[in-house]
């Protein structure tokens, strides 16, 4: 110790800590250092003592016996020799085996990264010599970095969820007539504002007239955490707080501000019915696949699917030509629903598709594309099999991104597929990361896609679609 403070003879609970954990090896040594030494030994006033008080005799020295799940050295600690030393393997783990740790002491990494040095390289793959072994290093390593990139991407896409309101907020109405009409609601510019931030959330306006929402619903809303394709409440606005609003009494508070509704949209492109529609059906299909998966999962299900209730929003830094995000914010519709019966929400998934597809044949036959035959394959398949929304997800995620038909035979080798489309996904993303272009919504969703595929599910999707 350095300081020229008296030091305490007791020390107290709130004494210096140790950065990391010391090694134990000598108990004498260890009391030795908590005692200041001579130099720093307080003094009292007046003349100085001719004797120095001597140090108390140290301790016998005793080593402490380690178990087997324990490091032979502790963990380094700032400015010591042994932070240099690498760290020995650890016996009796899943990590080496008794062979490797013979072999000398190495410190591997925590994963397979670029920055690997070639001397660990053998001791992640366990045996460098064999192709079949690095093959299968690769796969899984690939596989964790999708799973990386996917999460990633989603933090970005959803952006930071604003939370609930707190008292001392202040807001704000923006414009004075909506930024948007659904079904069911209007919907307000709003900004709400606690000391220095902001957001700009809207304001959720029952329409005149519109349908009492079930509470039941509306409670499983507000308990639900945040969901991609779920639309998100941030709390209510105190009546009194807008002056000047154009509703009266509360009005709920939600992450997102719509856009659009999918009714609109497709009065606006349905009539163009190309292959860039068709694939937009397919992720606006699958993103709604996703949300109502989720209220399944929650023992819940929506009453009835109506496109001018589906909110469209633009994914958070993502250029204007990227799909929209899709949000289910009908759940003044929402009812209980009984795990064990068959998919509930099929029959009106099959309705919806029909509806954007327009007459049956038509978009296959103008056309002529695997993803427009399958969709018109879909439409039908999904109220005669009833499939949950999981596996209609899957049916719509293999439409899009494989595998296709020609594969759904029996002893088809999906798995070598699915490693090569993971290994390709991945050169895309770098190559358009290389060239300055940032991963949008449907390169999540496609990360998502393989990053938890299986053989089993895939056969199941190309089952639902081709059978």
């Amino acid at each position: 110790m350095t300081s020229s403070e008296p030091v305490p003879e007791t020390l107290e609970p709130d004494g210096p800590t140790w950065p990391a954990q010391p090694t134990y090896s000598n108990l004498g040594e260890v009391r030795a250092h908590l005692l200041p030494s001579k130099a720093c030994r307080p003094r009292t006033h007046g003349s100085p003592s001719p004797d120095p008080q001597p140090l108390p005799p140290p301790l016998p020295k005793k080593t402490l016996t380690r178990t087997q799940s324990l490091p032979t050295q502790g963990p380094p600690t700032p400015g010591s020799a042994r932070a240099q030393q690498p760290r020995q393997l650890l016996l009796g783990s899943h990590s080496v085996d008794e062979t490797q740790a013979k072999a000398g002491p190495a410190c591997p990494p925590a994963e397979l990264t670029f920055s690997v040095p070639d001397s660990t390289l053998g001791l992640l793959f366990r045996d460098l010599s064999s192709l079949e072994a690095v093959h299968a290093a690769v796969a899984a390593r690939q596989l964790e970095g999708l799973r990386v990139i996917r999460a990633l991407l989603r933090a970005r896409l959803m952006g930071g969820h604003p939370g609930p309101c707190c008292p001392g907020d202040g807001f704000r109405l923006l414009d004075s007539s909506p930024c948007m009409e659904s079904g069911e609601a209007l919907y307000y510019r709003v900004v709400r504002m606690h000391e220095e931030r902001w957001h700009i959330l809207a304001a959720k306006v029952p329409k005149p007239g519109a349908e009492v929402p079930h509470p039941w619903g509306l409670e499983l809303q507000a308990s639900l955490p945040p969901h991609f394709n779920l639309q998100g409440l941030c709390g209510l606005v105190p009546e009194g707080a807008l002056p000047g609003a154009p509703w009266r009494g509360p009005a709920v508070l939600v992450a997102e501000v719509p856009e659009r509704t999918v009714a609109q949209w497709l009065a606006e492109v349905g009539a163009q019915r190309s292959q860039e529609f068709a694939w937009a059906v397919a992720l606006l299909l699958l993103q709604l696949s996703a949300a109502l998966e989720h209220l399944e999962a929650q023992g819940a299900a929506l009453a009835e699917l109506r496109p001018e209730n589906l909110l469209l929003v633009a994914p958070r830094g993502c250029a204007a030509s990227e799909p929209p995000r899709l949000l289910l914010a009908d759940f003044g519709r929402v009812r209980r629903w009984s795990l064990g019966a068959p998919g509930t929400h099929a029959p009106q998934l099959g309705r919806l598709l029909r509806a954007l597809l327009g007459p049956a044949g038509l978009l296959a036959a103008s056309l002529a594309s695997p993803l427009a035959a399958g969709l018109e394959r879909l439409a039908a398949q999904l109220p005669r099999l009833r499939p949950s929304a999981a596996r209609t997800r899957g049916a719509l995620q293999a439409l899009l991104w494989g595998p296709g038909p020609e594969l759904r035979g029996r002893g088809a080798q999906l798995g070598p597929w699915l490693r090569a489309r993971r290994a390709l996904l991945v050169l895309h993303l770098a190559e358009r990361a290389a060239g300055g272009e940032a991963p949008g919504l449907e390169d999540w969703l496609c990360c998502e896609y393989l990053a938890e595929a299986t053989e089993a599910l895939l056969s199941q999707a190309l089952v639902l679609l081709w059978d």
